[in-house]
């Protein structure tokens, strides 16, 4: 797949374009990145390139205010990419859009903050965007409130696995679209929820970049965290004819009846069907 024009220009060596692009503190940081010789390098290269082309667009009414935790939480997220995106995973769990509590402050895809700091043990510094809401200001790792699906989603893993090793070992987590989206009170907005056509423009940026992301590492089986995002990683990898398995687990946001009802048990139960539990538990 052809690197986005701003990447390009950033390969040739034009500085300015490459710290506008990376938002990172020096050029040899950025070198180390896009040398493409590790699955975490080839990972955040594809991630770079969606920031570029998530730039060229604009979002009006009902969104106010736009977060994305890829520039101002790169440090820590980086962190997480290169301590588990490895070679040899077979699965991709795949999310939809960072939430307020989660990914937002900490960079992490359902990055409840609790769950990022004890067992992910993720570090570094997360910066701020460029105009925050005052109800859903930016805190990172100091981050007092907890967000429920977060939680579930690594209090299962926790569970489940016990040791990260043996989660990352097979599996590696992602969202299809890093952006937050905001009104002018503060409510989050899904990109379902943005008016047609920038909605359309986003995602189509969003599955190029999943399917970059899907081919540099290689798995097997995508599995989408809600339907959201089970309907258009099937929708994205069938049209780009990457024959990958798709399959779906619930979401755990508390705003889903059934996800209050017993979340983990359900879930366990569909990885036991997709062939998954195993991985997991041997």
């Amino acid at each position: 797949m052809q690197a986005h024009p701003d990447v390009q220009r950033l390969e040739k060596g034009d500085v300015s374009q490459r710290e506008d692009l990376t938002g990172l503190p020096d050029l040899a940081a950025a070198d180390q990145l896009f040398n493409g010789s590790t699955v975490a390098s080839r990972f955040l290269r594809a991630e770079l390139e969606l920031n570029a082309r998530l730039r060229t667009l604009s979002f009006g009414k009902p969104v106010r205010y736009t977060y994305n935790p890829l520039e101002y939480a790169w440090d820590t997220h980086r962190c997480y990419v290169e301590k588990y995106c490895q070679e040899g995973q077979s699965v991709l769990f795949l999310g939809m859009n960072p939430g307020p509590f989660g990914m937002a402050q900490t960079g992490v895809p359902f990055g409840e903050v609790k769950a990022v700091r004890s067992w992910l043990k993720i570090t570094g510094a997360v910066g701020r965007p460029a105009e925050e809401h005052p109800k859903r200001r930016i805190t990172g790792l100091d981050c007092t409130q907890s967000e429920v699906s977060g939680a579930r989603f690594w209090g299962f893993f926790q569970e489940l696995c016990g040791e990260t090793h043996n989660f990352f070992r097979h599996c590696f987590v992602h969202n299809l679209c890093p952006l937050i989206f905001m009104s002018e009170s503060g409510k989050n907005l899904t990109p379902p929820e943005l008016p047609a056509a920038e909605r359309d423009a986003l995602l189509s940026c969003c599955d190029s970049a999943l399917c970059q992301v899907v081919t540099a590492l290689g798995v097997s089986m995508v599995i989408g965290v809600g339907k959201l995002a089970e309907q258009r990683a099937r929708r994205a990898l069938a049209e780009a004819g990457i024959t990958v398995r798709v399959e779906g687990i619930m979401h755990p946001s508390p705003r889903n009846p059934l996800a209050n009802k017993g979340w983990a048990n359900i879930v366990r139960d569909k990885l036991d069907n997709v062939g998954v539990l195993s991985l997991l538990t041997s």
